[in-house]
């Protein structure tokens, strides 16, 4: 099974002997450089270039050309070795473009030895530059992993492997630029016959999906437009509205046909790249048992399409939620439809003087009341059959939801154990229409978070049979500190961190887990003290990760920095918060999530009127989620309004403690 990586994400490496493929539109250079623990290349002879093709534990190509075979034996690399980066890069002095904006996006495969896919990266978006980092496979406690980077330099090599902290960088590249220009001018034979399961081309860059269309993978490649978090945009009255379609797998043209540039005779090689063909179909999801003649089939687990179990679920889920709003929409079609032909005949009846009284009148209104109930009845029977098919389709799934994707009372969080990846996404709650009350469809957004969280503690829209003041902000401290878990619980150990602003400490109750648990590395910061200190040091951190990446130095980043992605929990905005704490808090939601800063608020917007319009950009930037249901979001397609239902953790239950244990024993662990 494949996994189509995009910029930033990982994959594991189950097999320490691999290959990388490389296929380019036109001659490109292909090395590798052997990284310490720091980060940092120790000097040349930790470099593989066409020059000097081996070191221990892998072997690059020795000259330029359109596709590459890099060999990686990762158990005989040094021991002091703990990344590896392959390097690709356009030959500088042969004629022909210079940078990769102006060529065919290369690609980039890892492979096992009999040619099976392990992971493969497009690498685009690249424009003036002509050297790229592509990949990087890299140990993390004791476990190989690659990552797709796509770092690209417009300085060429020398740039890149100053970088990389080489001091000889320009003088090794020129003598790459150099080797390369002599194999540049020797004959060199047509590469052999590709195979189709094997030495694969991909579709190069795919546009922006619309409403309807699947996706090539998940989010964050530059130059695409994945599907975003489903709840984006505002709506109406301060709706959410969802904004992209929800994926549906890898899109799936008609492969083209793959050929080969003829041998040399003895004129110039022809490197014309070979005809890209789509990514590989999925893995076939699971078959659903037979139905019988003329009932609908047996909903299974995982039938959609996607590149794994998980992304297939999370495709599954948004297809649900797809199937649930188009058939209440088609359902208050039809009824606003009856009920228009309705207006239609009782205006006819009620426009001729001769009808208006009397019997006839009588019987003609009865008969265009019979005609609306039928109409609507048989728009009810339709839709009762696809919410019953929509209720056994969510029988069958939510059982197979991974621990991410599943309410707090599915027996998953019982085996719960710290993941060695982050999740696609995360279940933040459930959505239900009025039409389909006993019909849940869980509510994920994708991971890492694209905006914050705004927890309503507030009565605004709310009727006088709920909660009173206090009992609001305790349930929504008590669905902030849930959601904040489910968090933990997502990310590896030591990758995710979670500070808490609490000025006059009224939610030290709800808070109490996480700090029992000691999840937290430090305690609640209460006071205008605590408060300026928190805000310091994560408005320093934004600035400090927005500067190192601007300038292309992200691993000059001071070494105490804490690379983690950081969640701010703030309670009772905006009490004991200043001008200048405020000003703080909207940076961090505007600029925050980029750098991995994410904002997680627990305030009633009323209290925050005297502010005036100051504020409206910040609530404007969050997405409101609500401690008792809801109905404030919205679809794209039709704009239903959606009620929206938190994920709190049952009355009673010990799961909430089970796994914030487990997450500080895995934190304690990776801090040692």
């Amino acid at each position: 099974m494949t996994a189509e990586l995009v910029r930033g994400q990982n994959h594991p490496l189950s097999q320490a002997r691999l290959e990388v493929r490389v296929s380019a539109g036109r001659p490109i250079v292909a090395g590798a450089t052997l990284s310490d623990e720091q980060g940092r290349v120790r000097g040349v002879e930790w470099v593989a270039h066409p020059g000097a093709p081996t070191l221990p534990g892998l072997e690059v190509s020795k000259q330029a050309a359109a596709d590459h075979r890099l060999a990686f034996d990762l158990d005989a690399l040094p021991g002091t070795v703990h990344r590896v980066s392959v390097l690709l890069a356009l030959p500088t002095g042969v004629g022909g473009p210079v940078r990769f904006g102006a060529v065919a996006a290369p690609f980039v495969a890892v492979t096992g030895l009999d040619g099976s896919e392990v992971a493969s990266y497009t690498i685009t978006g690249l424009d003036t530059e002509s050297a790229v980092v592509a990949l990087e496979l890299y140990r993390r406690q004791g476990v190989w992993k690659v990552r797709a980077v796509g770092q690209g330099y417009a300085g060429g090599l020398a740039e890149l492997l100053t970088d990389q902290g080489l001091s000889e960088a320009r003088q090794l590249a020129g003598s790459i630029n150099e080797a390369v220009a002599q194999g540049l001018a020797r004959s060199v034979s047509a590469p052999p016959p590709r195979s189709a399961d094997t030495d694969r081309s991909r579709q190069a860059a795919a546009s922006a999906p619309g409403p309807d269309q699947p996706y090539a993978g998940p989010q964050g490649a530059p130059g695409t437009v994945p599907p975003q978090s489903p709840y984006d945009a505002p709506g109406p009255q301060g709706a959410t509205v969802p904004q992209s379609g929800y994926p549906g797998g890898p899109a799936q043209p008609d492969p083209s046909t793959v050929t080969q540039p003829s041998a040399p005779t003895g004129g110039p090689v022809n490197y014309s790249h070979p005809g890209r063909q789509a990514a590989a179909p999925p893995p076939p999801p699971p078959t659903a048992p037979p139905a019988a003649p003329g009932q609908p089939a047996q909903p299974v687990a995982g039938d959609a399409t996607g590149w794994s179990m998980e992304e297939r679920l999370y495709n599954q889920v948004w297809g649900m939620f797809e199937d649930l709003a188009r058939t209440t929409a088609a359902y208050r079609s039809a009824v606003d439809f009856a009920d228009s032909r309705l207006e239609q005949e009782l205006d006819k009846v009620l426009s001729d003087p001769r009808s208006r009284i009397g019997g006839q009148g009588d019987a003609a209104r009865e008969a265009a009341q019979a005609k609306r109930a039928g109409l609507v009845d048989q728009a009810r029977a339709a839709l009762d059959r696809d919410l019953a098919q929509l209720a056994a389709e969510a029988e069958v799934v939510e059982p197979a939801l991974p621990a991410a994707y599943a309410s707090w009372d599915n027996p998953v969080w019982h085996r719960y154990r710290v993941p060695m990846e982050i999740p696609m996404a995360l279940r933040l709650g459930d959505l239900r229409l009025p039409e389909s009350e006993n019909l849940g469809i869980p509510m994920l957004v994708r991971l890492p978070l694209e905006r914050g969280l705004w927890i309503d503690s507030g009565r605004a829209g709310l009727d006088d049979t709920l909660a009173d003041s206090d009992e609001l902000r305790r349930l929504a401290m008590d669905t902030a500190v849930a959601h904040a878990a489910r968090l933990l619980a997502a990310y590896p150990a030591g990758e995710f961190t979670v500070h808490v602003i609490d000025p006059a400490g009224s939610g030290a109750s709800c808070l109490a887990p996480l700090v029992r648990s000691g999840v937290l590395d430090a305690p609640p910061a209460a006071g205008a003290a605590g408060v300026g200190e928190v805000l310091a040091r994560l408005t320093q951190r934004v600035d400090l990760v927005q500067m190192a990446v601007r300038g292309g130095v992200a691993d000059s980043l001071p070494p105490d920095l804490d690379t983690a992605e950081q969640l701010l929990i703030v309670n009772d905005f905006p009490h004991g918060f200043d001008d200048r704490a405020v000003t703080q808090l909207r940076y961090l939601a505007d600029e925050g999530p980029a750098v991995g800063v994410h904002l997680m608020m627990v305030a009633d917007r009323e209290d925050a009127a005297a502010y005036g319009p100051l504020l409206d950009p910040l609530w404007r930037s969050l997405l409101r989620l609500t401690p008792v249901p809801d109905d404030h979001l919205a679809d794209p397609w039709v704009g239903h309004a959606w009620t929206y239902e938190p994920a709190l953790v049952p009355p009673g239950s010990q799961v909430l403690q089970q796994v914030l244990s487990q997450v500080a024993a895995a934190r304690r662990s990776w801090n040692r």
